[in-house]
């Protein structure tokens, strides 16, 4: 077994990503003005997130390597079975590096707590030091986790992806959708809808949320529960569809399937259209829990 790493994953800040777009401070001030914002704002945020990821990356343990990523080389990174991981900066960059993970540990670390709502990033600098630490003195088994239970989507043809909070399956463009869809128990309808969302307790609150705000209020599952909730989007009755089956709950062992019926149909986790996977004519999409959680240590 080789030496512990850390890997530290964040994200560019809004500071550089201006830069990169107006190339001076000047052109990205000017920018900012014309939206009633400062540049002195946006520096003062960059330097607060800067100063986190320096103090993360100084607790390093003197045995330990080190690795440093930005989410969009998330899906490139090799990683490995005794990793360590500090997420450092909002909710959904925990999200963003759930997907490609197989039961390393994860330290969510809050570089702006008046800013990102915390809760998947849950730690302050200072803690996630301390978080390492005690991960060098023992290992990082000792860590004390909770398991957030997430979503898998499988195509037949062997392909699928992991996802924290939902998963989306529907048109490319958000056109209507057509395929049939098949619960656990039996039941089987053809529909056309602006797609399905089927989603875990850490997605609950969001995009899941107002789905079923609107249906009446219905339970949605804890983070931590091993069950999912899943709503059809706006399905469309005519003569050859239905709306019968338009939303549930799965639990261990449980998949709802869905055959494609026309064109083509996409499936996409946490958002993140650019890594999704394509089905055609005639596939079959199994949604289900994910068989490993997310380990976030709390």
């Amino acid at each position: 077994m080789g030496k512990p790493r850390l890997v530290l994953v964040h994200r560019r800040t809004e500071l550089d990503e201006l830069l990169e777009r107006h190339a001076t401070r000047g052109q990205a001030e000017f920018f900012l003005g014309l939206r009633g914002r400062s540049l002195s704002e946006v520096e003062e945020q960059h330097d607060v997130i800067r100063a986190a990821l320096q103090q993360v990356r100084e607790a390093l343990p003197l045995a330990w390597r080190l690795a440093q990523i930005e989410r969009s080389d998330l899906s490139r990174f090799l990683w490995e079975p005794d990793d360590v991981i500090a997420v450092v900066g909002q909710d959904g960059l925990v999200a963003n590096t759930a997907k490609y993970l197989a039961g390393q540990p994860v330290i969510g670390v809050n570089p702006l707590p008046g800013v990102n709502a915390g809760s998947l990033v849950r730690h302050s600098p200072d803690e996630a030091v301390r978080l390492i630490g005690a991960a060098a003195e023992a290992s990082a088994s000792a860590l004390r986790s909770e398991e957030l239970t997430m979503v898998r989507a499988r195509l037949d043809d062997g392909q699928e992806l992991c996802a924290l909070n939902e998963v989306f399956v529907g048109h490319a463009s958000h056109q209507s959708a057509r395929y049939t869809v098949a619960t656990p128990d039996g039941g089987s309808e053809l529909q056309s809808s602006s797609g399905l969302i089927i989603s875990s307790g850490t997605g609950s609150t969001g995009w899941c949320a107002s789905i079923a705000r609107d249906r009446g209020g219905r339970r949605l599952p804890l983070p931590t529960e091993r069950r999912l909730a899943w709503f059809v989007r706006e399905a469309w009755p005519s003569p050859a569809t239905g709306t019968a089956l338009t939303e549930g709950v799965l639990t261990r062992g449980e998949e709802l399937r869905i055959t494609v019926m026309s064109g083509q149909l996409v499936v996409f986790g946490d958002g993140i259209e650019a890594d999704r996977l394509d089905a055609g004519w005639g596939q079959e999409i199994a949604v289900g829990l994910a068989d490993r959680p997310l380990l976030l240590v709390a």
